[in-house]
């Protein structure tokens, strides 16, 4: 579930009620960013519950059968001697496939390694995807809007996660898991005012707030801007983004005002103030 699609009350009853759920947790290093053109180097796959902690984990280097670049070999310290040696993606790949096909496929910015499984599966002719899925990136949006980088090793740093070094599959891998079981315990004892509280704290981007109100975006912009609005809506500029941004929860509390003075749609009283 995307996190900016929803509102807080939602994602409250989502995230309880998938916490009983298996989490196969996915990272990847790679040669590059870009899935259709770089390559995987080393895949850690773990699957785990809230109940057992985690059931098993698989690790592997992969040989890209291309060089690895040098800030790469820097930022990750798998080197081309490390990878020549072993099997390549279609030696390696297919004895994950089961694993990855099974519960909530997980990882620190998701979209990433989601891209990168789904192109290196399709070289093999699999059509990978997986239907379930979760984004700790997202997560800590909503749980800890307060950090000035959600990054996954500020999160280890933060925590004091005993993993390993950084930027290493398996390490990366346990380290999202216990981000992602910190997370949901405490989603799952929290009371639900407090839960709702630090959700309510997330920065959003005027484009997430036109997925949320449902209306184009530049109508969003326009009601963001619009000093006749009645309700406090904190915002701040993003210097790494370049944007601004808009705390979900006056957000929120614009939707419940406009939804209690009149029973029309959202979209059509939102679309009176631009």
């Amino acid at each position: 579930m995307k996190t900016t699609t929803k509102r807080s009350t939602e994602l409250l009853a989502y995230y309880r009620q998938i916490s009983t759920e298996v989490f196969t947790v996915v990272d990847l290093e790679t040669t590059g960013a870009v899935g259709n053109s770089d390559r995987i180097i080393e895949i850690s796959v773990l699957q785990a519950t809230l109940k057992d902690g985690i059931i098993q984990i698989l690790t592997d280097l992969i040989n890209p059968r291309i060089v690895i670049p040098e800030q790469i070999v820097r930022f990750t310290g798998i080197s081309q001697d490390m990878v020549d040696c072993v099997e390549g993606i279609e030696q390696v790949l297919p004895n994950y496939l089961p694993m990855l096909q099974t519960g909530i496929l997980t990882a620190h910015n998701l979209s990433f390694d989601y891209s990168f499984l789904q192109a290196e599966y399709r070289r093999l002719g699999v059509d990978f995807k997986a239907s379930a899925q979760l984004c700790t990136v997202e997560l800590s949006r909503l749980l800890l809007a307060n950090l000035q980088s959600r990054s996954l090793p500020k999160l280890v740093k933060h925590f004091g996660f005993n993993v390993g070094k950084s930027h290493r599959a398996e390490s990366d891998a346990i380290a999202c898991w216990l981000l992602l079981e910190k997370l949901l315990t405490q989603i799952q004892t929290a009371p639900d005012v407090e839960i709702l509280d630090m959700f309510g704290q997330q920065w959003l981007s005027a484009r997430d707030v036109s997925v949320i109100l449902q209306l184009p975006l530049s109508r969003v912009e326009s009601l963001l801007t619009d000093t006749n609005i009645d309700v406090s809506i904190k915002s701040r500029f993003s210097r790494h983004r370049q944007i601004n941004l808009y705390q979900r929860k006056g957000i929120e509390n614009l939707i419940d005002k406009i939804e209690i003075e009149s029973p029309e749609s959202l979209s059509e009283q939102l679309s009176l103030f631009s």
